[in-house]
């Protein structure tokens, strides 16, 4: 439980400073695209990109191979973080999983209704006040330090993965361009090519990885989100390794007494000892969990370059509001659906399904502490943003869509905070 725990703390403290560097370049992306720089931004961004594989090609903006390819890699990590949440983690059992499950189903639902109530002849934007900026909303809990009931961060960490669960359904169903059936055999053959490769208990990551790139390629050609191959390719990661950990420590055991026993004067290594390290490397390698390790070496990646750049590519947006007048009942249902929607969800089907005895809330949490969570969770940000670029086409729509987001994200934060304050406060 204790290791659980710092696993946890870990995580949170990473997201935590990811969310702040989010911050600074969402803000630098406002700033330049407002300043006498702004054309150049803008032609950066779309400048074309076009990749030759004999008679099969890609050609996309800069933007979409940040939003298509570079996103993959986070949707990866996405789905690798909900697999081990299911199998071992906060999902793992039903008495565990079933209140943010409930949680996440209500912070997505409600929002979902207020937009489509806001815009029944433009339903398509539903998603966008549907999700959660888990960086920002951990951010947002560690910057407030120990003034944060430590239950509630794990409590949001397990929403936010049903949440990104949520996402990835919608934009695999919803968001997708026109269908092209052809290349669902060669996907289905590539991703089955992945599942033998599991089956057969291959733990080495570049098979994997080799196959993601063609897996990715054949999403993009049929017509869904490309992103899509991320999640697919994560589902097939083994969870299992090589040797168990008894054998590790007992084999290790022997490489270090075998290293203690060559020692001499000499103040460099001996080839005994450097042979006994490659071993214990050896043995590394093979004790741990394929699922693990990748999700560990793409979460650095993704916290501190694919998000930051996703955010300086695309939250760079024109301070026009005469855009919001004209798009304004999409801009209400998107700010109405992160700011009000967020929390009555969250809040409202929790404290019901509790009534029916449907789920058990958590002792360690009281009511009002979920209301405020599910203010934090408001926060949508980056993810809103990158729904936004899938749900329109007008670029004024989505200038003023992003906007919207700004705002809705700060009022819904600005709001979390100032509960949890006055929480803490009633406790002192």
């Amino acid at each position: 439980m204790i290791k659980q725990l710092i696993t946890i703390e870990r995580y949170i403290n990473k997201e935590a400073l990811s969310g702040i560097i989010l911050f600074i370049a969402t803000v630098a992306a406002v700033i330049v695209a407002n300043s006498s720089w702004g054309q150049e931004y803008y032609d950066l961004w779309h400048m074309p990109l076009g990749i030759n594989l004999g008679d099969f090609s890609i050609s996309m903006t800069l933007t979409y191979w940040i939003d298509d390819g570079l996103m993959a890699l986070f949707f990866l990590m996405v789905g690798l973080e909900i697999k081990r949440e299911m199998l071992v983690g906060e999902l793992s059992s039903i008495s565990k999983a079933s209140f943010p499950i409930v949680a996440a189903i209500g912070g997505m639902l409600i929002p979902a209704l207020i937009y489509v109530g806001f815009n029944p002849d433009n339903p398509l934007g539903f998603g966008v006040p549907m999700a959660t900026d888990i960086a920002f909303a951990l951010g947002i809990l560690m910057l407030l330090g120990t003034r944060v009931n430590p239950a509630l961060k794990v409590f949001l960490v397990a929403l936010a993965v049903v949440d990104d669960l949520g996402a990835v359904f919608v934009v695999a169903t919803v968001y997708t361009s026109e269908i092209q059936s052809q290349y669902f055999l060669h996907a289905g053959i590539v991703y089955a090519l992945i599942w033998i490769l599991n089956k057969r208990g291959v733990t080495t990551l570049t098979p994997y990885l080799l196959l993601g790139i063609l897996l990715w390629v054949y999403i993009h050609a049929i017509g869904i989100h490309a992103t899509i191959a991320g999640v697919l390719l994560a589902f097939a990661i083994p969870i299992t390794s090589k040797i168990d950990e008894k054998r590790f420590i007992e084999e290790t055991r022997e490489s270090v007494d075998e290293f203690e026993k060559h020692m001499d004067p000499i103040p460099i290594l001996n080839h005994h000892q450097i042979d006994q390290l490659e071993i214990i490397a050896y043995r590394y390698d093979r004790v741990q969990n394929p699922l693990v390790r990748l999700e560990h070496n793409l979460h650095g990646l993704s916290a501190f370059f694919i998000m930051p750049l996703f955010a300086f590519s695309n939250a760079g947006v024109l301070i026009d509001f005469s855009t919001v007048s004209a798009n304004l009942m999409i801009v209400l249902g998107v700010v109405c659906g992160l700011v009000i929607g967020k929390p009555v969800g969250i809040l409202g089907l929790t404290y019901l399904a509790h009534k029916f005895n449907l789920v058990k809330k958590p002792d360690a949490i009281s009511w009002r502490e979920i209301l405020a969570v599910g203010f934090i969770a408001g926060i949508g940000f980056t993810m809103s943003i990158f729904i936004t670029h899938l749900a329109f086409l007008d670029e004024g729509t989505i200038a003023a869509v992003k906007l919207g987001v700004f705002a809705a994200s700060f009022v819904a934060a600005l709001i979390g905070v100032l509960l949890l304050l006055s929480i803490k406060k009633e406790k002192a």
